[in-house]
């Protein structure tokens, strides 16, 4: 994370770009799904259907797990919280890193050289997630802020953007926030700022458009077009 004293001075056409992790930088379903797996079956439970656990995907864990347990005063929430942990550590050991979708890190380096754009990650994942993450794809230093499931509460809380506008000095109407869930919308349009949905994730587009997405792209080269598209006419107003 760069130090806020290294920022630049916020000017009219400074914006902050906030991606998710999970489903939209990188695709992590198949450790996700194994772990879920894992973890119920060393309970003694019958894992949900891949399409239930997918559906989560975004939630911090104590919220994913309550959300799983459908109101089942005998499904142990706490427990199983520790026992994913514990599978998803086994597996990051045994599996090789989560790949990023195509153009994700081409389409990030462009817009890391872009000097009126900000970086961050908002994302579910705890911070050593993320840390794996972007040492596996040569990324550190790539996100001006940081926030985590560690760092405020579960999206769709916008306490994660909110953060991350509060660190870098930029207002909601030049931040915009990039994800696949409709947590991720909902969060963005909880803190006033723009909410761009992408299609290859884990959430249906149209639950994604009816969460309040903004835009809705299917590709990742089309993510910094769309941000402009999204940020140019709210700049101009503001200006």
């Amino acid at each position: 994370m760069t130090a806020l004293s290294s920022l630049p001075t916020p000017d009219e056409t400074l914006r902050l770009v906030l991606f998710d992790c999970d489903g939209t930088l990188v695709d992590s379903q198949h450790m996700i799904v194994a772990a879920m797996r894992d973890a119920h079956a060393a309970e003694g439970l019958i894992a949900p259907p891949r399409e239930d656990i997918l559906s989560i995907v975004g939630l911090s864990l104590p919220e994913a797990f309550t959300v799983l347990s459908r109101g089942r005063a005998d499904y142990p929430v706490s427990v199983m919280v520790e026992a994913y942990r514990n599978a998803f550590m086994r597996l990051r050991d045994a599996e090789p890193p989560e790949p990023m979708f195509p153009l994700a890190r081409d389409t990030l380096a462009a817009l890391r050289a872009e000097p009126d754009v900000l970086m961050g990650m908002v994302t579910g994942k705890a911070r050593r997630g993320v840390a794996r993450v972007l040492a596996a794809h040569s990324m550190e230093g790539w996100f001006t802020t940081i926030q985590t499931a560690d760092d405020a509460p579960s999206k769709p809380h916008p306490g994660m953007v909110l953060q991350a506008m509060a660190e870098t000095g930029l207002p909601a109407h030049r931040t915009v926030v990039v994800g696949d869930t409709t947590y991720d919308m909902e969060m963005a349009k909880a803190a006033g700022a723009f909410a761009l949905a992408v299609s290859w994730g884990y959430h249906p587009q149209g639950d994604l458009l009816a969460a309040g997405a903004d835009l809705l792209v299917h590709d990742f080269a089309d993510v910094p077009a769309a941000i402009n598209q999204l940020v140019r006419p709210a700049l101009q107003a503001a200006g």
